[in-house]
């Protein structure tokens, strides 16, 4: 049994004031201040953890006894727990000493593991704790194993948990946190921690004249401002974030001592800084740029000032780590330089974040300023980026990056210049300058990217951007420029003539090449046109021809205009020696094409179409069968409208006409095109709204009572109700039951169990089934519990130990009573345990004291059948012994 074991044993025995003589060894065993725990990811399934304590330590200047670890448990979060032992002790000034633990796991596979160290001994006298010096003190770190992740390694936290604050005065605290992954990083600040990682009871947050909170993207803790002397512990919610998905959170407990001191905190000045690179606190540079800069503090009292700095840039890169000294020095006022000559390896996506700091030197408590800057490292812009046309396709070529870690390249695209920038802190090429991102080129050493999905008729524009190992961005390229020449016919027209299913007709219509591109060709020309059912212009057959290089229209009869829609393209043929020689294909282009969505009282009409030119308008046009005409009901750039002046059980009918045009002069303006005729009965096909349910356990009655609601707004045609549910994780849903539309509770009572997962659906009079609701799984409730008196001395009262009241959905369980030495007193599998109080290898009476029982306690819950873990003392009293005997 381990001494974290013992020294609790003890001290629930001194509280009874059973076995008194114990009493010393553990009474004023004042130990834990601070501590975190981080790790390191050595493999898919292996990780080194570090465990890092501060605690209280016994010198001449410090008599207060301790206790200390030599050794530390640590819970792995897979049901194991290991042994640490202290690899490094260091003193510290004002009777702190830092322990470092370090050990490896392997785990099985991918999971969710909580790491938690416990330790029974929290140092006395916490203004924020009651009864400090008697409740366990505990850390955890929260880590997602998961393939699809990637490797992950905890924020590495630079400065230690424990500090020093002034009555009155502001305080400000940050834990210099880094992710050596370039993992995004938020903070909360949360209440310390006791046993299995619970929040500590009656716990309040040290009381502030203003405020006491920490800086969600900073991590700054500001305590704005302390109130009374007194030592106060703080936990701080450390998670961490890749791509938007949490992957892991440390929790980091903290003590800060405050004083009575008629001190003032220094104050930090940033003005100097030069805001070139962006302002006084976020700065974005160039890799490869010397990053330098002063910084100034004063304080009013005219203490002496120590300036500082730590953080990522430190730590950042081995061989080119940032640098921080302190230059002046005075009476009240100080000067430092920051340097950092920067590389392409600290190229990443989220900044650096450098933490300034000055503290004085006030004989009473020495007071902090801290101010952070954010500091952006960017690639270098791509160089030399040229666009070259052929007769259908655009070739990008440029210059290799200078950073030998560029991962690959990311190519975008716009019609017509922007006339883009990039600013300091502007990296790739931002959305709102109408560029789209149309390709990738993977490795530093490919240069060139060929577009190919591209049209006569306008100027493209294009950027490349270097990207890095973690998805960031270089500063963008120069614009550059072009357009395909005009030797080929450029499509104008594919617009619906008449809608039927078996006559119906389509008018395609071209722009023919400019005679300036045909020197090398020879009359006479002709046009081929081929039609492909869809958009995508996959699986094309010839319909006709068209003789003449000024012919530059055909219609297409017979077709079924009512269920399809159809692309088509032009080869375009010259003559060489007699022979029709194909010069060459335009881009292709559909007709626009319309369905209908009928929803409560309105109609969806949406339209979708594929056009090498730019539609910038539509018009919607509704039949009137009063006047037998069509009429605009609608004129827009959206794809779709919802025409809401509609009655169920009626007949609408609606066709669209599209406005286009392209980017270079010299075409027909507006391209005016055609969608077919589409009609459509009006009919309720809209279901409700989905639900929403909240499941609460009402642990006492034995019920689960289910809540759910459709929002005001949209559940007038509600119904009824129907409830699933199933007992376990992952089971196949039953129906529980269906419910009236005024019906919004039910009680359900489980047989086997308490835990369940539900959801619930909304229907409507027609049929319409709304979405599911979310699941919502409830597993809380717990029936199995165990008394620490037991009194077998043969009175007929309390003779048998055994659970408290009536148990529920108990399988089994694997109970273990010890005495103090470790020895086994009784086992039993059966869930009433029913201990006599024999010792089991005697079969005497064990003496009166306190034993340690251990009970995996195997419960029906949403994962099955699962074994909960229960650890506590036994007082063994009896007012005369029952027999001369005794283990």
């Amino acid at each position: 049994m381990t001494f974290k074991v013992q020294c609790r044993f003890l001290l629930v025995v001194a509280a009874l004031l059973v076995m008194t003589l114990f009493l010393p060894l553990c009474a004023n065993a004042t130990h834990n201040r601070a501590g975190e725990i981080t790790y390191k990811q050595i493999s898919a399934l292996t990780f080194e953890v570090t465990v890092i304590t501060y605690t209280a330590i016994t010198t001449d200047a410090c008599p207060a006894w301790t206790a200390d670890r030599p050794e530390l448990d640590i819970e792995w979060g897979d049901n194991t727990v290991s042994t640490l032992i202290r690899s490094e002790k260091i003193n510290l000034p004002d009777c702190y000493r830092r322990n470092k633990y370090v050990g490896q796991h392997t785990y099985a596979g991918p999971g969710i593991f909580r790491i938690t160290v416990e330790d029974p001994n929290r140092n006395a006298n916490v203004a924020n704790i009651p009864n400090s010096v008697n409740t366990l003190f505990a850390i955890s770190t929260t880590m997602i194993i998961d393939p699809t992740l990637g490797l992950n390694n905890t924020p590495i936290l630079t400065q230690p948990p424990v500090d020093k604050a002034a009555v009155g005065q502001v305080f400000v605290h940050n834990p210099g946190a880094y992710d050596p992954d370039g993992d995004s990083l938020s903070y909360k600040i949360t209440p310390c921690r006791e046993e299995n990682g619970a929040p500590i009871p009656n716990y309040s947050y040290p009381p502030a004249s203003n405020f006491i909170r920490v800086d969600a993207i900073t991590g700054d803790l500001i305590w704005n401002t302390p109130m009374m002397v007194g030592i106060y512990n703080v936990a701080m919610l450390i998670e961490e974030w890749r791509e938007g998905v949490k992957i892991g959170e440390i929790i980091r407990d903290m003590q800060i001592e405050v004083f009575d001191s008629g001190n003032t905190t220094p104050q930090i000045d940033l003005t100097a800084l030069d805001t070139t690179y962006g302002s006084h606190d976020s700065i974005c540079i160039e890799a490869g740029t010397w990053l330098k800069f002063d910084v100034e503090a004063t304080d009013a009292n005219n203490d002496n000032i120590t300036l500082s700095a730590y953080g990522a840039p430190f730590v950042a890169s081995s061989n080119a780590p940032a640098h921080f000294e302190q230059t002046e020095s005075q009476a009240g006022y100080a000067k430092g330089r920051f340097d950092w000559v920067t590389s392409c390896n600290v190229v990443r996506k989220q900044p650096y974040i450098l933490n300034i700091k000055a503290q004085d030197d006030n004989p009473i408590v020495n007071l902090v300023d801290l101010k952070s800057i954010y500091i952006t490292i960017v690639g270098p812009a791509v160089q030399n980026l040229h666009a070259v046309p052929s007769a259908n396709f655009i070739t990008l070529s440029w210059s290799q990056s200078v950073c030998e870690n560029v991962v690959g390249y990311n190519i975008y695209r716009k019609i017509q210049p922007s006339g883009f920038v990039h600013d300091f802190c502007q990296t790739g090429v931002p959305s709102s300058t109408g560029y789209e991102k149309v390709g990738h080129v993977a490795g530093r050493e490919n240069l060139l990217y060929v577009d190919r999905d591209i049209a006569q008729g306008h100027e493209y524009c294009y950027m490349v951007c270097a990207v890095f190992p973690d998805g960031a961005e270089g500063y963008a390229s120069d614009e550059v420029c072009t357009s395909l020449p005009m030797g080929l016919p450029t499509m104008t027209n594919v617009s619906v003539l008449s809608t039927s299913r078996a006559t119906g007709s389509i008018y395609v219509a071209w722009v023919k090449p400019d005679d300036a591109e045909l020197a090398a060709s020879s009359a006479p020309y002709k046009y081929v046109i081929f039609r492909s059912r869809g958009f995508l212009g996959d699986n094309f057959t010839r319909v006709g021809e068209v003789e003449g290089l000024d012919n530059t229209e055909f219609t297409d009869n017979n077709v079924n205009t009512v269920d399809y829609p159809y692309t088509y393209k032009i080869e375009f043929y010259g003559t060489d020696n007699g022979e029709s020689v194909l010069i060459g294909s335009p881009s292709f282009a559909s007709s626009v094409f319309i369905d209908l969505t009928q929803q409560e009282n309105s109609v969806k009409v949406r339209l979708r179409n594929n056009v090498p030119w730019t539609n910038y308008n539509y018009e919607y046009y509704r039949y009137d069968s009063l006047t037998d005409t069509y009429n605009v009901i609608g004129s827009t750039t959206d794809k779709s409208i919802i025409d809401s002046n509609v009655e169920n059980g009626h007949e609408y009918c609606y066709y669209v006409k599209s406005y286009g045009r392209y980017s270079l002069p010299g075409f027909p303006e507006p391209l005016e095109n055609l969608s077919q005729q589409v009609c459509k009965l009006s009919v309720d096909t809209v279901a409700p709204c989905r639900p929403e349910i909240t499941v609460t356990s009402i642990c006492d009655s034995a019920y689960n009572l289910i809540q759910w609601s459709v929002p005001d707004s949209c559940n007038y045609d509600v119904d009824s109700y129907t409830l699933y549910y199933t007992p376990v994780l992952d089971g196949e849903y039953q129906v529980l039951s269906t419910f009236a539309s005024d019906v919004t509770e039910f009680r359900h009572y489980p047989n086997d169990r308490m835990a369940g997962c539900y959801y619930i659906s909304a229907s409507d009079p027609n049929g319409n089934v709304s979405e599911n609701s979310m699941v919502s799984c409830v597993d809380e409730c717990s029936y199995y519990d165990l008394p620490n008196v037991f009194t077998p001395n043969g009175d007929g009262i309390n003779d048998y130990y055994h659970p408290i009241g009536e148990y529920k959905f108990v399988e089994k369980v694997d109970m273990t009573i010890l005495n103090r030495w470790g020895e086994v007193m009784f086992e039993t599998t059966d869930p009433d345990i029913m201990w006599d109080g024999r010792n089991k290898m005697t079969g005497t009476y064990v003496v009166p004291g306190v034993y340690f029982y251990i009970c995996e306690v195997y419960e029906q819950r949403l994962t099955g059948l699962e074994a909960r873990h229960l650890k506590g003392f036994i007082h063994v009293f009896r007012a005369e012994e029952v027999n001369q005997n005794h283990d």
